[in-house]
């Protein structure tokens, strides 16, 4: 197997180093994103972006919904876990992750709050399992001993499966029989296709250019299981939320804003908006994968945040030993009080 892949117990290790955040660090890095001296609010939010895709973000800023409010970016993110850990330490001054992984990062004393949702599930965008068209898979029992490719470990793609096994009657003696394994998702056809895993996850524009080359069905997806929801959501550490009161909100605004406006718009408009974004930016970046874009997936109007969208993960984590069960409840986690979009 490729040394790019790594095992599951040595991913997992990695996963939890990467959210055992110190407080001294989050202390320390919280001092950077402050506003001026005199009082004054940041008006530039430093982030991260993903090559060859439009975020929110990007697209609120492109449609003048942030006013004022600039974007800086510094770089591309690898992960959620990686994007909100650099949020928490002052590097960026907001990040996005599976809102499992913002659980995992608040359960560890970062101090940080859940602002807006900006991805999710329903008929368009979603993950799905699928193994090979003649592969000999066809329930969760007979995923024993197998391979599952996925992103990133102890995050939404693992959370899923482990979902789909018990719903399904599979005890955790014997779930625990079913190996998990980070795959880029760049190369996770590919892999699975060379036999080098039994299942792979994809989603998005990767999943329909798989599907669409033939070869390959799918066991399941997380619409399949869970049906519509929200996902992931945009952090901002608690200390910068009250420095900055009304950046804050026109940022959250503005993106709930973009949300509405690529619900509401014909997708062959919003397309041409995202290419148009991403050919400004001169990265030179392949733009021919936004031809596969559907949704951004968020479920509830303007980005709001429910309580559900974080308990189903606080039980998950619960179960797993991960959190202790009772530590936080879903209130603490995420705020809707700076989204003014529907409002006045």
């Amino acid at each position: 197997m490729p040394a790019a892949f790594t095992s599951t117990t040595t991913s997992r290790r990695q996963f939890l180093a990467l959210l055992g955040i110190s407080a001294a660090a989050v202390s320390c890095g919280t001092a950077t994103a402050r506003g001026g001296g005199s009082g004054a609010q940041v008006t530039t939010l430093k982030y991260q972006g993903s090559v060859g895709a439009v975020t929110l973000p990007e697209l609120a800023a492109d449609l003048g919904y942030l006013g004022d409010l600039k974007l800086e970016w510094v770089g591309n993110t690898i992960s959620g876990p990686q994007d909100i850990q650099s949020a928490a330490t002052g590097q960026t001054h907001f990040g996005g992750a599976f809102n499992g992984a913002i659980v995992k990062l608040a359960s560890s004393k970062a101090p940080i709050k859940a602002v807006i949702s900006y991805y999710g599930v329903d008929e368009h965008s979603y993950s799905g399992y699928y193994v090979l068209e003649d592969s000999p898979i066809r329930s969760a029992r007979d995923l024993l001993g197998k391979k599952v490719g996925m992103n990133t470990l102890g995050a939404h793609s693992q959370a899923v499966l482990d979902i789909y096994l018990s719903r399904n009657g599979l005890a955790k003696a014997d779930s625990s029989k079913v190996e998990s394994l980070v795959v880029p998702p760049v190369n996770t056809d590919q892999v699975l296709r060379q036999k080098q895993i039994d299942v792979g996850v994809l989603g998005g524009v990767l999943r329909d250019k798989a599907v669409a080359a033939g070869g390959i069905r799918p066991l399941f997806s997380d619409f399949d299981l869970l049906g519509k929801f929200s996902a992931g959501s945009y952090i901002m550490t608690d200390r910068f939320i009250k420095e900055n009161p009304d950046t804050v909100r026109t940022f959250v605004t503005g993106v709930a804003k973009a949300i509405e406006w690529a619900r509401t718009t014909p997708r062959e408009e919003v397309v041409a908006r995202q290419t148009e974004i991403v050919k400004k930016r001169g990265r030179n970046e392949d733009t021919s994968t936004l031809q596969y874009w559907r949704s951004y997936g968020v479920a509830e109007q303007g980005g709001r945040i429910e309580d559900k969208e974080f308990q189903l993960w606080l039980d998950w984590l619960g179960e797993r030993g991960d959190i202790k069960q009772g530590q936080l409840t879903a209130a603490d986690l995420y705020t809707n009080e700076f989204n003014g979009f529907g409002k006045g």
